[in-house]
């Protein structure tokens, strides 16, 4: 098996603010032109665990190689970064061309080579029109191409982004996610992105890292961070809207476990649990709203009814709200059978599309 070359490597790297710790002794390995993702909610330590990669913070213990370079302790000007910020940090007074040149020439880079840099840039990024004006002559999407711009023109290996969209409306957000995946795919260069949207975290990286309280809680490929999160928070955390979470009891029924879910009982022996300790177990039952089905006409391993009490059209699909045993449960339909706020539906699903999590450290059974 080939060897996987790393662009970044952490090595039991904390951080302490005071008495806060705010990083606790990660490990983390980035694959050359991988594009990875740190995902969580604010105050995880995303956004300052890559500041510790940039050097914009120095650690507390651990180190820090990029390129098999140790930098633990090098200047941010001497690792090998490209860092685009969440605010777009332009110089007001220069037009575009003066912002993407500005480092370039502190470098004291021959002239021909900055010119070179700026247009292959520029060309990338589709701002050759633009290379004149001044920032505020701008939309922000724009501002963040030459933002972006500014990094590239550095021909670094290692690109850092802090969430570069956040600023951007909805539709602006959406098509710059287009353009960042599309020049990953043109550089193959090795991404490093924070952001605390998951729709992005989805659909930009090649893995996830999802964060809480300084710790990577999973590290894998978007697909498998959505259908096998590996505790409660993850499972909550991804997904519009999150996982629905069913209070439920294993238990065992003619010899064979069973989830007992409000007045259902579900038959696990078919997904994996024949020898789990099932008998007067409390656990967490979690099914995607996408996974539940309603009025199919289906025989599923679990039914009920419920009212309908709030339903969200969202265009394409609408969002219905219910409840099973007194516990929310969303579910997620096309917009051509959506049911009216009060009808009565008939909900399903298959235990072969949910998640099982244990009450005592909420992690995955």
């Amino acid at each position: 098996m080939e060897a996987v070359n790393n662009s970044v490597e952490l090595r039991r790297v904390s951080l302490n603010f005071g008495s806060v710790e705010v990083l606790r002794t990660l490990d983390l390995d980035v694959a050359e032109g991988e594009f990875l993702v740190l995902l969580g909610p604010s105050g995880c330590g995303k956004s300052t665990l890559l500041n510790c990669v940039a050097g914009l913070l120095d650690v507390s213990a651990g180190q820090i190689f990029i390129k098999g370079r140790n930098v633990t302790w090098e200047e941010p000007k001497d690792r090998g970064i490209g860092m685009v910020f969440q605010s777009y940090a332009l110089y007001p007074q220069m037009t575009v061309e003066g912002n993407l040149s500005f480092g370039l020439k502190n470098a004291r880079l021959p002239r021909e080579e900055i010119a070179n840099r700026v247009a292959r840039a520029a060309d990338i990024l589709q701002i050759k029109p633009l290379l004149q004006r001044r920032p505020s002559e701008l939309s922000g999407g724009q501002r963040q191409r030459v933002a972006i711009g500014r990094a590239l023109v550095r021909d670094v290996d290692v690109f850092l982004f802090d969430e570069p969209l956040s600023n951007l409306d909805a539709k602006l957000r959406a098509e710059l996610r287009v353009e960042i995946k599309r020049l990953h795919q043109q550089l193959a260069n090795t991404m490093i992105y924070v952001t605390h949207d998951q729709i992005e975290a989805m659909t930009l990286a090649d893995r996830i890292a999802v964060m809480r309280g300084g710790v990577i809680q999973q590290l894998d490929r978007p697909q498998n961070i959505y259908n096998r999160p590996v505790n409660r928070f993850v499972a909550g955390f991804i997904g519009s809207p999150g996982m629905n979470f069913l209070d439920g009891r294993m238990e065992i029924e003619g010899g064979k476990p069973v989830l007992r879910l409000a007045d259902c009982a579900v038959p696990l022996d078919r997904y994996g649990f024949a020898d789990a300790p099932a008998d007067g177990r409390d656990v967490v039952f979690g099914i995607r709203p996408e996974h539940v089905s309603a009025n199919s006409g289906m025989d599923w391993p679990f039914s009920a009814s419920a009212s309908v009490e709030v339903v969200e059209p969202m265009g394409s699909d609408t969002l219905v709200w219910t409840r099973v045993g007194g516990q929310p449960l969303a579910v997620r339909l096309p917009t051509e059978r959506a049911p009216e706020e009060g009808d009565t539906i008939s909900i399903g699903f298959d235990p072969m599309n949910a998640s099982i999590f244990g009450t005592d450290d909420d992690s995955r059974l």
